[in-house]
Order: C-alpha cells, then structure tokens, then sequence
C-alpha cells in the first residue's frame, strides 16, 4: 500500500507540536493538522495562562511580606496593562518556538483545517479536500472544559481558566469570585485571585480538594488556601446559577452566594467527537479512549497522546507522545510506564508527586510499607527564604525501594525529579543517602530524609542495635 506519510498527527495540543518536531528528527514523514484558531476549543500554549496568573500572584504576595525581612515597600497594586503585556509576550515566545513557520521549515506538512477518518477499506483521514494516507496516525487534539449539568450555568454566563486573565483585564474586573470544582488551574487561580485582593469562594463536592492524593498532603493545600482568604466549600453541591441585574448568584447547598463571576474548573475532556472514530474501529468509554500499554486504540494503527485520552500535565503528555510515536513508526514494542512520571501543581506552596500515594501503596502492599517525613522548617534555605511551610513525604518497602513521593513546599516541582530519577533507575533509599546536596539549598531535604531512614532502619533491627553496641563498647575497652 503506498502511503504519503510515515505518520498523520491529528493535533491541536502542545504534545501534537512536539510530536511532530520528534518525528522530524527521527527522519520520517510527517503531516500535522491542526484545527483553524478560531475553531480549536484549546490553543496549544493557551493552558499557560493560570501559569501566568499565578507566577504573578506568587510575586505579589512576596512584594507584600517583605516586613518580614526588615523590608518595607509601598503596595501600589497590580499595573493590569503592563502584567497583560508580560504574559501576552511570554506565551508569544512559547508558541515561536513550535510555530507552523518552525515546524514547517523542519519539514513538517502543516495543515490547518478539521478532518475525519474515512470508512474502511479506504483507510485515510481526509482534511479539506484531501486524503492523508500514512502507515500510523496519531491523535494529539486539545480538550475543552466540562461543564457540570446546573440549572442556569449557560444562560448566567461563565469564564473557564484561560479566560480569567481577559476578565480580570476588563474595564470593571470581577472583584468576587466562586470557583466550581478543584482541577490544579482551580487551586492555583483560587489562591492567585485571593492573593490579587479579590473575594473568592470555591466549591467542590467532595470532603476535601485532591481528592486523589494524600489526605494529609492534600489538607495542607487546602489549609494554605484558607490561610491566605480562600473561602473553601467542601461536600457542597450546586443546584442552580442565576442572575440577578449586574450580579449571579450561585445556590450552594442550603446557602446563595453573591458573585461578581463564576469560575469553572470542573476538568477537561478530550475533543475527540468529530473525528469519525466509529467508522475505522475506534473505540471510546465515556469520553475516554480505550488504548492499551502502547498507547494503540482499538485500531492498531491509531494512536493517541495527552489531552486526547485525559492526560492535561505537559510532561506526561510529551511522554507519551514519545512512545506512541516510537511504537507508530517502528516497531510496536514500546509500553508506557508511569510508575517515575512526576506532576506538579503550582500552587504557593507547590504539590509535586510521584509514584504511588501511602494509600495506594498500602492497598497494594499492606503493612510492609514505611512512610519517611521531613519538614521543611528544618532545612536552612527555607528558614532564609522565609518558606518554612512544606513537608517532603518518601513511601518505600523495607528493603528500600521506592514506591512514590509527595512534596509540598517551595521548589517541589523540581525536587520532585530527584525522586522520579530514582524510581526510574530503580535506586533504593540508599542512593539518597549519597547525595551531598549544596548547602543551604532546599535540596538538603533529602539528606535529612536518608538519615530518617538510616534512623528507621536500625530501630526495626534489635540485632544491629546490640552489635553496634558491643562494637562499641569494645572499641572503648580495648588500648593499642
């Protein structure tokens, strides 16, 4: 069968874009289509935005604690116009370097356009016109936010995250917020927007946010959220949105809360409906598709990646553009492995995880689990930094292996990635125990945590103990 491309990626997201450059650096023919601006639900680099927001709400809130270190300066608030201009040109940055000009003059066939597959047997995805024939094709589309079924939410009107900046940009920026439900750009606007001066109330269903992650490390974020002024509604349900003249109202259990604006952070889902994926095998479950370890659909010839199957963390998107791509241009041998991918949440203080939670561990492994904590008080930078607030959790078996980490504190985004290298190489406690990490430097964690497992290690073992002891003794009895 003669084909034009080695791969067809159906595109629209940051992993669509760096697919396509690998593929180019592999060699291989390779055509992206990606829908027009005007139509795609999710810009590739448009999820930057809350980023942005809160990387300016974390500056803020520094410029407004400087007493602490003897430092007085005068609040003059946020310049809006000139904030709009610093994130407009950052995010202009991002998107020149995978620009279609730059993929384009990799070789890559860029086509702008919404396609779909043809029915089988003339097995092709047609875009414009034109029938785009390659031996694998990968869908890398962006998503677009799920909006929960409440009365009144599409006619009161509401923003999604990467709308807030607009918002807050407007002649007469929303000065009360309420945020429906608790994805990570849900926490992260929830505490900028506070640490803006602006009311902000968010509600989530469940008994507390993060619902997947560790309780204790989950309560902390959220103790830090209302510790900055973040009105935290927990096992609350929305029945109904209205408005009322200029302002919406929000019925929140038994209780009407006035807004200015209503911020929904209920998640994502993949933009996947309109690529025909019946018509050639492709099988899905409830907005999600049904792929195996190498990331093959139910055709195993159509791969997909990223926010197309529900994963929205840049870096585990990227990855799994990596092995799908291998697979759909190779051999399809490679399999996906998240057991050392790490996430982050840029909240202030950061949430970085890896691995597997101490629930998840003990489900697995039951009691032989042993849980490492160190608190960030205890380290030098943090005590400099005035970032005291944090705790570094390490879960392992007896002999050491790794099973997962959860940070929270400053910096835990890239501490996290010592621990991923770890569980990766499959390196047990002890590899930490090695590391002489620069002093003071938040790194120095890990050093504390080693000598708690070193600690750990000889209370489980009496007979070390007693032979450390006689050794000891010994040693002291004993004259050259």
């Amino acid at each position: 069968m003669a084909v034009d491309y080695d791969v067809v990626i159906i595109g629209g997201s940051v992993a669509g874009r760096y697919a396509a450059v690998a593929a180019t650096q592999l060699r291989a023919r390779v055509a992206l289509v990606e829908p027009p601006p005007d139509e795609a639900v999710r810009q590739p680099y448009s999820l930057i935005t809350p980023y942005a927001l809160t990387q300016l709400g974390t500056i803020t809130e520094q410029l407004n604690n400087t007493e602490q270190f003897g430092i007085h300066l005068q609040n003059s608030g946020v310049q809006w116009a000139e904030a709009l201009q610093w994130a407009e040109a950052v995010i202009s940055n991002l998107e020149d370097q995978n620009s279609p000009v730059t993929l384009a003059s990799l070789g890559v066939d860029f086509i702008e356009g919404k396609g779909q597959f043809e029915k089988l047997p003339n097995f092709a995805y047609t875009v414009n016109g034109r029938r785009l024939k390659a031996r694998a094709y990968l869908i890398a589309t962006n998503s677009r936010p799920v909006m929960p079924n409440i009365e009144g939410l599409q006619s009161t009107g509401y923003v999604t995250a990467s709308e807030v900046w607009r918002s807050l940009t407007s002649a007469e920026p929303p000065k009360r917020w309420v945020i429906l439900g608790a994805d990570p750009s849900g926490i992260q606007l929830a505490q900028t927007l506070r640490r803006f001066g602006l009311k902000v109330t968010l509600i989530v269903r469940r008994s507390h946010i993060l619902a997947q992650e560790d309780p204790e490390i989950a309560q902390l974020i959220q103790a830090m959220l209302e510790a900055d002024g973040v009105r935290v509604l927990t096992q609350t349900l929305v029945t109904q949105v209205k408005r009322i003249q200029n302002k919406k109202s929000v019925q929140a259990g038994d209780e009407e809360i006035e807004t200015d604006e209503i911020l929904v952070c209920s998640g994502q889902q993949p933009n996947i409906e309109d690529l025909n994926l019946k018509a050639v095998g492709v099988k899905w479950y409830k907005h999600r598709l049904i792929l195996n370890e190498k990331l093959q659909t139910t055709n195993p010839r159509i791969y997909a990646c990223g926010d197309a199957i529900g994963d929205y963390h840049p870096n585990i998107a990227n990855y799994e553009a990596q092995i799908a791509l291998r697979n759909a241009l190779f051999f399809p041998v490679f399999k996906t492995d998240y057991k050392s991918i790490p996430w982050t949440i840029f909240s202030e203080p950061q949430l970085a995880r890896v691995g597997l939670t101490e629930a998840q561990a003990r489900r697995r492994y039951g009691n032989d689990v042993l849980i490492l904590r160190q608190y960030f008080k205890s380290i030098a930078a943090a005590q400099l930094s005035g970032n005291i607030t944090g705790i570094c959790k390490l879960v392992v078996l007896p002999n050491g292996k790794i099973l997962g980490s959860s940070i929270v504190g400053s910096q835990a985004g890239e501490l996290i990635n010592v621990i991923a290298s770890a569980i990766a190489q499959n390196l047990k406690v002890n590899a930490i125990t090695q590391l002489a990490p620069v002093y003071p430097s938040m790194s120095e964690i890990f050093a504390q945590i080693a000598d708690n497992w070193h600690k750990s290690k000889l209370t489980r073992n009496p007979q070390l103990q007693n032979f450390l002891e006689g050794f000891f003794n010994f040693r002291r009895s004993w004259s050259p």
